[in-house]
């Protein structure tokens, strides 16, 4: 069976059996996910209906999920197995079928769809940890028996095989897994399951979920009883296509085909071949699937893992011989493999092409520079007469400059020198600890509390869309904590800050300090003053109108400018963060190079021309499927349950009405941030559009000098605007002469000089020009002269 008919046949099979098939989650986690960097399980998308925080849209699931775990990065390619990016199939039951079931369906599809025979299959199970105060999974052990699997084919493992949990914290149980034992030609005959040899293959997890795991080391249960599964969809392959390892099946013989072309080499000629192949092969998919999930090269964490697979492929490719530019060739296979299964790949084409060709011309000058800093200590160990240079050098080449550890042992080896591998490898594991990406602590969840008491109440209902004020009922308090059954209060979320406002009940009052958002529901945080509603009494909340208004300016806001940035600069331009605040909006942005000044004004002028229009803005509720077919963009890490309706952006945050609610002040903050503040009139345009403006106005006609003093003014106009200004109201009022026009209160304009016959001027700087040349009634009468003796 190819990998689209295991993928085809094992998802058909769990939706004739009651379950929703749904689409893959991003490799990137959802933002409040902070236990791990990408999304290394298939269950990871759905952790808030284990937890009970969310209800799924239906009680058994079944997806394939992309995943992409590094941990055992540096084994890929000296292994038949180990991969870092992978499809990993599974089904799902929140609180409906457990063990019994999910082990009946398992043995059911390996063997009657997949042809497994059943006296190849082993099984595993939980054999106890005194830390967590559990003992052997015996539940398990007897089903397996009563399914057929005898007991001398039944393994315990400890708690580091066979107990699940996705990080340091966090939902969690203990798990059997399913073998195929692959006969002696794989391995010794006293191998068993666990053991880290090729004979006995994993193949498949059963994750009985149903315990959550705190960070104190302790256990409570889960409101339900929940199963997740999980086959590896390459390992399955491996056993159905009858191959030795996962890069001779279909998901990655394509690749090895293309790096066989262009180097002239065969696959298995060498180890150094043979290594070379596989990590192109397994970094070129991951790198792929990366990108087009909105990950882009860089320094630092999830930028950090792309760079270190690109690179690594990359030095591979020298040791191939590979003529750059290369790279964009495998990526391009990748889609093309895989583009009908995860359609983000084709849509995503040219902003995958544009970071692996950045990535791979970068890269060559760091190999070029990293080559002439070992040639440095080469020459410095051979003139002090040592055969080995120090870990600390060699590590800073790998770690500052990019430059393989690898390449350095083979270029010192040709030297006939070494370095210290011990030492190397203790920088390393410091660094990993740091970098890796499944096993990085857990963020300390800052909400545990708040969490705790919104279980103990019905969920709220958001009314914030509809009116900024609710008479409602108190569902919960608990100083400062605090529950309603209906909130106006819009909650944080997505970068964008809570509403603030006040609550009011029997002549008291006390301030909203922060909403918390917890799925569909939310907690209000009370300040400080100590006072607060006992639960069942009706109280009056109110948002703050006008700092809902300017956050929903400045959100609007976001919008326009991601929008004027990919326009102007390309589709690969991508969110990467962003503050949504009543006094400024951040966006950071992904692209590839600093922004040319032209290409800020053409944004600005972008932004500020669909703001001048006007154009009504509407909040369209449809599936995810539906809002990515008329070009609406998920945010980073956005997920599609299934349930929850999504908007045109793919966001559910408080937006302005109309597009006119906004103007902008632009300030450029850094390469790839924009600062911007929306509303209260604010709106500055640039002194070098507004001269030739001012000009035009002035000749326009009888509404012309107060044009022209306006635009300069409005533009923040220095000395020399000052001038043009008074020059253009003397040249307007000099036209209206000459046309027979009488004396209007446009003549009236007090553009004086700093000091003259007339006294010192009532009015210094550019800032104060709009004042003097307004229509205030309250200067009518004032500084009267002849015409001919005004300025």
């Amino acid at each position: 069976m190819k990998v689209s008919e295991i993928r085809e046949a094992y998802l058909s099979f769990f939706e004739q059996r009651g379950h929703l098939r749904v689409p893959s989650g991003s490799l990137i986690p959802a933002p409040e996910d902070t236990s791990t960097l990408l999304t290394i399980a298939g269950m990871q998308p759905f952790k808030p209906y284990f937890r009970g925080d969310e209800q799924p849209p239906s009680n058994r699931l079944t997806s394939c999920q992309k995943v992409f775990r590094t941990p055992d990065i540096d084994e890929v390619g000296n292994t038949l197995r180990h991969l870092t990016f992978f499809e990993m199939l599974g089904n799902w039951s929140f609180g409906d079928y457990f063990k019994d079931q999910s082990i009946a369906w398992g043995l059911e599809l390996s063997i009657e769809v997949f042809g497994l025979e059943r006296e190849s299959i082993w099984a595993t199970v939980f054999g106890g940890d005194d830390e967590l105060g559990l003992g052997p999974d015996e539940e398990s052990i007897e089903i397996w028996k009563r399914r057929g699997i005898p007991e001398e084919r039944i393994v315990l493992l400890p708690r580091s095989e066979n107990f699940w949990q996705a990080g340091e914290t966090g939902p969690c149980g203990p798990c059997s897994e399913m073998y195929l034992d692959r006969g002696p030609e794989f391995g010794g005959a006293d191998e068993r399951p666990g053991d880290d040899t090729d004979r006995f293959l994993e193949y498949w997890n059963h994750v009985f979920m149903s315990y959550e795991l705190h960070e104190d080391g302790s256990l409570t249960k889960l409101p339900a009883n929940n199963v997740d599964t999980g086959m590896g969809l390459e390992r399955m392959a491996v056993v159905l296509q009858g191959v030795e390892s996962v890069f001779q099946t279909d998901s990655f013989q394509p690749l090895i085909d293309l790096a066989q072309e262009m180097s002239g080499r065969s696959y298995g000629d060498d180890h150094a071949t043979t290594r070379a192949m596989r990590i192109i092969a397994d970094h070129s998919r991951g790198m792929t699937f990366l990108i087009a999930d909105g990950v882009v090269p860089s320094n630092e964490d999830r930028g950090y893992v792309l760079r270190r697979v690109m690179r690594r492929a990359i030095q591979q490719g020298r040791v191939l011989e590979l003529e750059s530019p290369w790279l964009e060739r495998f990526a391009e296979r990748t889609i093309e493999m895989m583009g009908d299964a995860y359609p983000e790949l084709v849509s995503e084409r040219d902003t995958i092409m544009r970071w692996v060709g950045d990535e791979e011309t970068a890269f060559g000058r760091t190999l070029d520079r990293g080559t002439q800093l070992l040639e440095q200590l080469i020459a410095e160990a051979k003139e002090q007469g040592t055969s080995w240079i120090d870990a600390g050098d060699a590590f800073k080449l790998h770690d500052t400059y990019g430059f393989p550890y690898d390449l350095t042992k083979e270029l010192l080896a040709e030297q006939g020198l070494s370095v210290d591998d011990a030492g190397f490898e203790a920088l390393m594991e410091k660094q990993r600890i740091q970098a890796r990406t499944g096993a990085e602590p857990a963020v300390q969840d800052r909400h545990g509390a708040v969490m705790s008491f919104a279980q103990a109440a019905p969920p709220s209902t958001f009314v914030g869309y509809e009116t900024l004020s609710a008479v409602t009922a108190v569902a919960a308090a608990d100083s400062p904590l605090l529950k309603l059954e209906e909130s106006p209060f819009y909650p944080e979320g997505g970068g964008q800050v809570s509403d603030s406002g006040s609550v009011t009940w029997d002549g008291q009052a006390a301030r909203v300090a922060d909403v918390y958002r917890l799925g569909d529901d939310q907690v209000i945080r009370l300040d400080d003053s100590g006072s607060a509603p006992e639960p069942g009494s009706r109280v009056r909340a109110e948002v703050d109108h006008e700092t809902r208004h300017a956050t929903m300016r400045n959100h609007t806001a976001t919008h326009l400018l991601h929008a004027a940035l990919r326009e102007r600069l390309g589709t690969h331009v991508r969110q990467a963060g962003s503050a949504v605040r009543p006094d400024k909006l951040r966006f950071d942005f992904t692209h590839g190079a600093a922004l040319a000044p032209e290409e800020v004004r053409d944004v600005e002028d972008r932004v500020n021309e669909w703001i001048k229009a006007s154009r009504p803005v509407r909040a369209l509720h449809m599936s995810r499927g539906e809002a990515e077919a008329l070009g609406a963009m998920a945010r980073l890490g956005a997920r599609d349950r299934g349930r929850r309706g999504l908007a045109r952006a793919l966001r559910r945050h408080a937006r302005c009405e109309h597009r006119g609610d906004r103007d902008l002040r632009d300030r450029l903050r850094g390469v790839k941030r924009r600062e911007r503040a929306a509303g209260r009139g604010d709106h500055r345009t640039r002194r070098d559009r507004l001269v030739p403006r001012a000009k035009r106005c002035a000749d326009a006609g009888r509404d012309g000098p107060r044009l022209a003093a306006r635009a300069f003014a409005g533009g923040g106009a220095r000395r020399g605007a000052f001038e043009g200004a008074r020059a253009a109201c003397r040249r307007g009022r000099a036209a209206k002469r000459r046309r027979g026009g009488g004396r209007t209160r446009l003549d009236r304009c007090r553009h004086r000089r700093p000091q003259g016959r007339d006294g010192p001027a009532r009015r210094r700087g550019p800032a104060r020009v709009a004042q003097s040349c307004g229509p205030s009634q309250g200067q009518a009468g004032r500084g009267r002269r002849r015409s001919g003796r005004r300025q």
